[in-house]
């Protein structure tokens, strides 16, 4: 007997703030990929966009408006990538 849930089944398990959860870690852009991915106009676009779902799936749509807008911001080219917040501090020591 196979106890194991199918994929299906798994997925009709969780709540669809846990999907749109998921999805958004999924498509994070992590700290150890953040200087190859940082200008990625797909990649940062579908992390935002994503991030969106999220923040109206909590009742939040302010946020998700914010999010969203930066997403299109990455698609249209309107929004750059900041610089990376470790480049210009100096370590003391």
């Amino acid at each position: 007997m196979n106890t194991q849930l199918s994929k299906s089944d798994r997925l009709q398990e969780m709540s669809t703030l846990e999907l749109a959860q998921a999805l958004m870690e999924r498509l994070s852009v992590s700290p150890a990929n953040w200087h190859r991915l940082k200008s990625n106009r797909k990649v940062r676009a579908s992390e935002q966009t994503a991030a969106a779902l999220v923040f109206l799936l909590k009742d939040q749509p302010e946020e998700a408006l914010q999010r969203l807008s930066m997403a299109t911001g990455w698609l249209d080219k309107s929004v750059s990538a900041p610089p990376c917040p470790t480049h210009g501090t100096k370590e003391l020591g």
